[in-house]
Parts: C-alpha cells; structure tokens; sequence
C-alpha cells in the first residue's frame, strides 16, 4: 500500500492540510473551518477530516485517511485532555499532534538550528539549538504577549484617553481613535471593560499606519513595542548563541524590523516555507523512518 504524509496546520480561524507521497512531494492541499481543539474539539476533528479529504481529493485520489501518518500542528496542544481526546478520534494511520509554533518553526528555519519570532494577536518564539526546543513567552494576553497586536491595540486606546484628559497632546492617532466612539471616553471604557485579544488588536493597524506618517503618539507606542520584541529577541539569541536563521512571523512580523534595535535587524531573514510545509516535513521525519524499519 502507499504511504502517505499529512501536514496539517490548525488555528482558530481555518484548518489547512497537505498531503505528500512517499518521496516528500506535496501533491495536494485542502482547507477548512476552525480547529481550535480546546474550545470545540469536535468541531476542530469534522474540519481535520474535512481539509485532509480535500487534500487527497486535490491530488486525484480516494480519500482513504487510514493511510495517512500524520504531524499536526493545533492550537490548544498544550493542554493534555484536550489533546488525548482528539488523538483518540484522528482517522489517520498515526499522528502526533505538537503546537502550531513547532510545525512554524519547522518550515521557516528547516533542520538547522535558529528561532522564529511569531508576532500577530499574541506573541511567542520558539528556539531550536543543537536539536533541543526552546519556547518563550506566548503566555497570554493578561500576563504576557508584550508587543503584540493586542497589546498595542490596548495601549492606543490608553494613549487616546491620555490625550482626551491633556495628559498627553492629542495627534491624528489619537484623534482618529476617538472619533471611532463619538469623541465619548465612556465608550472607550464600555468597550475595554469586555474586549478580547482580537478586539483590541484590530487597532493595531491604525497605530502602523500613522506611525509612518510621523505621528507622535503611534511612534512612542511602536517603540514601547518594539523595545519588549527586542527583550524576547535577546534571551532566543543567548539561547541560540546567536547563530542560524531568526525569522518574524505573524500579521505583524514584516511589519516590526524598522522599529527594533539594528543588532536584530542586521540578523532577521525570510523564511524558507511556511508552517505547513513544517508539518508535511516533521510528517516525514517522524513516520516515513518509523515506517521504513517496520515494512
């Protein structure tokens, strides 16, 4: 029988899939809805199967998923009940379930040793050095996560506070941030009092925007910003020795370089695949061998 390959990237938002063959040659992909498998984690097994049948559809063949080994990378897979539970129910011939950041790092830095930095919502880095992994920091809005789109979300709603009491001088961020709650501060803290992560990171691309038109208060907070990536930057470069690849992913990875300190921006790189290209990779490292030996 041939043996397949899966990887599957899986995130709160979408499952994607690719399927390889036996030589490591992506020849199909699927995709669809959320696989967050700590909040719904039988929502998050109907679209593994889903997005894994579609990519076996896309390459011309039946979707038999028993033939499949498989390396998924899901949000979530750091909490054991929920990841003992989706392993029992995975239609796949074997599989092993590691976090979304792992399958990341994977494709951006290959075998080699080095370190990703993933910034969007949240934030977290992971760091490979002489085969051993490394996490830092990715512990939650509420405690951690500095830097991130939430994070500088809160801050500018903050910053438009400071300005509406004289604290601070108003600028078009400030200003344009405002107008967003009628010029009412009580909205502004109506609306902190219950937002989500999310709600506060779909600021974030207000702050970016004026910041490269010279705003004042946009520049003060990407410099908070970036002054704390470049913290977290500094421990994965004492954990790396400050060798191999370092790369930002996430919505505001290719956005932050111009604001961080130039001993990071002379090493940062783009990375060589994507997370599911790492998962089709780790797919092939950790069964194709297993499979070999046992044939």
């Amino acid at each position: 029988m041939t043996r397949y390959f899966l990887g599957i990237d899986g995130g709160g938002t979408s499952c994607r899939a690719a399927l390889a063959d036996e030589t490591g040659r992506i020849i199909g992909r699927g995709k669809s809805g959320a696989s967050n498998i700590l909040t719904d984690p039988d929502t998050a097994l109907r679209h593994i199967e889903e997005a894994s049948r579609r990519a076996f559809e896309e390459a011309g063949l039946v979707p038999h998923l028993a033939s499949a080994s498989s390396v998924l990378g899901l949000a979530g897979n750091n909490v054991g009940d929920a990841v003992s539970y989706v392993s029992a129910r995975l239609p796949f011939r074997q599989s092993d379930i590691v976090s979304d950041g792992v399958i990341a790092l994977q494709g951006a830095i290959g075998d080699e040793d080095g370190a990703i930095g993933i910034v969007g919502t949240g934030t977290v880095y992971i760091a490979r050095h002489q085969s051993k992994l490394h996490s830092i920091a990715g512990w939650g809005f509420q405690v951690s996560d500095l830097g991130s789109g939430a994070r500088l979300g809160q801050m500018a709603l903050q910053e438009s506070l400071l300005a509406h009491d004289t604290i601070r001088p108003l600028t078009d961020l400030t200003r344009a941030i405002l107008a967003e709650f009628g010029n009412n501060p009580e909205a502004v803290v109506d609306f902190a009092r219950l937002a989500k992560p999310g709600d506060f990171g779909r600021f974030t691309p207000k702050v970016f925007e004026h910041a490269a038109r010279g705003d004042e208060a946009a520049l003060r907070l990407l410099r908070q910003g970036a002054a704390c990536i470049d913290e977290a930057l500094d421990a994965v470069d004492r954990l790396t020795r400050n060798t191999g690849r370092l790369c930002l992913l996430g919505g505001l990875g290719p956005l932050y370089p111009p604001y961080l300190a130039e001993r990071h921006r002379g090493r940062i790189s783009a990375p060589l695949a994507d997370a599911l290209t790492g998962a089709v990779a780790l797919a092939i490292q950790t069964f194709g061998r297993k499979e070999t030996l046992t044939a």
